[in-house]
């Protein structure tokens, strides 16, 4: 694993750097982060376990399938 520079994008979970993987931008509370596509179901499906790494993710809900 890459160690991210300082104002580098990198995936808030696993701070991977898009050298490595894709990552995709999210616009949160005034500011962009980013995640990589491994760790987007866990955003989708489980936000609470971004708690300490997301500020607010214990507030966000996961989301409501119909399938």
């Amino acid at each position: 694993m890459t160690t991210p520079q300082p104002n580098e994008a990198h995936c808030l979970v696993c701070q991977q750097t898009g050298d490595v993987v894709p990552l995709i931008p999210l616009a949160y509370q005034g500011g962009t982060l980013h995640i990589c596509p491994q760790h987007l179901p866990v955003l989708i499906h489980d936000p609470s376990k971004l708690t300490g790494i997301l500020p607010g993710a214990e507030n966000l809900q996961e989301a409501d399938h119909h399938d």
